[in-house]
């Protein structure tokens, strides 16, 4: 059996961090180089205490040189950074991008919301996404050499409200997102509204008015899915909790949709998937189910006072959000079994 050598880039960071871990128990990689900016030259274990068998390495620095002579690097770097690394390495590395650098396909968007040239566009890496046509994203996957990772909100909110929109049953042009996030989403570095005193006991809006980069993504995920163009007003919160997305979506609901075709719709899309669940009726998600798996718990129901469709999910931000996400799509490009290395139990109370 051959081994599979992985290097991360970032590894200092909360996503580079958590996909140590979940390489730590994958059976067929070998975790290779570690590699940090400013944290270069430290040891692992003085910023990551909880990955004791690699707190004894040394983060190198983030060069293409360090990074080259690995099967597959995982790039957990802050928007755009990755595109310059990547256009240096070797075209047979498996690259799986963590940050935005990747993900959109429309240059417009990327420029509407982002302050670095655009990049182009890599295959996306969420695999449940259902598209209009009844396909998911898993089949652009296989054999893939350049994979973007989704961001974390765009992850729930999209895996929440897909299926409606696949099947009919939700209407894509009047799309409300609110959704909840842990710290974590936010990164490692030291910022004022985010020291314990500011978030303990405390939840805060931020993003308002469509300026938060999630929204195109979002978007482009939800039109992919009805076929038609998604409009969406996303308002991102901010929890007094270290992980985990709680997203609320609500649509139309289109004419003649019942709650029983409404709720056939997630049925179908998510009978056969590894990490996204379809809770019982009447149980909803909770954020505290899903730390520290790869699932994704949903929830949905048809509001016929309003004649909106609500639906709910709940992710663990770093691991289904990011890193999970990044290890399940390498699974499928190198084609292994999708969920070689994932947990699918999370950490409870």
């Amino acid at each position: 059996m051959q081994v599979i050598t992985a290097a991360i880039a970032g590894a200092s960071g909360y996503a580079g961090a958590e996909i140590a871990r979940l390489l730590l128990g994958h059976p067929e990689v070998e975790i290779g180089a570690l590699t940090a900016s400013g944290n270069a030259g430290t040891r692992l274990g003085d910023l990551a205490p909880h990955l004791q068998p690699l707190a004894d390495r040394v983060l190198e620095p983030t060069t293409a040189e360090v990074l080259a002579d690995h099967d597959v690097v995982f790039l957990a770097l802050p928007h755009g950074h990755s595109a310059a690394i990547a256009q240096q390495l070797p075209d047979e590395v498996v690259i799986v991008d963590c940050g935005a650098d990747f993900r959109l396909d429309d240059e417009q968007d990327w420029d509407d919301y982002y302050d670095t040239p655009f990049a182009g566009t890599w295959p996306y890496g969420m695999p449940e996404l259902v598209k209009a046509d009844g396909t998911k994203h898993r089949g652009d996957l296989a054999g893939a050499r350049r994979i973007a990772v989704p961001g974390c909100y765009p992850t729930a909110a999209s895996l929440a409200l897909a299926p409606g929109l696949a099947a009919g049953v939700v209407e894509p042009d009047d799309v409300v997102i609110v959704a909840a996030s842990g710290t974590s989403g936010a990164g490692r570095s030291t910022k004022a509204h985010l020291i314990g005193s500011e978030v303990m006991g405390a939840m805060s809006p931020y993003g308002v008015g469509g300026v938060h980069r999630h929204t195109p993504e979002i978007e482009r995920n939800l039109a992919r899915a009805a076929g038609r163009a998604a409009r969406v007003s996303f308002t991102p919160t901010l929890a007094p909790m270290p992980r985990g997305i709680l997203a609320t979506t609500t649509a139309r609901a289109a004419a003649g949709a019942t709650a029983e075709t409404v709720r056939a719709a997630w049925e179908q899309a998510y009978a056969d998937e590894p990490f996204v669940h379809l809770l019982p009726q009447g149980q909803w998600p909770h954020t505290g189910s899903v730390v520290g798996s790869n699932l994704v718990h949903v929830q949905v129901a048809l509001d016929e006072r309003s004649g909106r469709v609500v639906a709910v999910a709940a992710e663990d931000n770093l691991t289904k959000g990011t890193a999970g996400a990044a290890v399940q799509s390498m699974n499928l490009a190198l084609g292994l079994p999708e969920t070689t290395g994932l947990p699918t139990t999370g950490v409870a109370p």
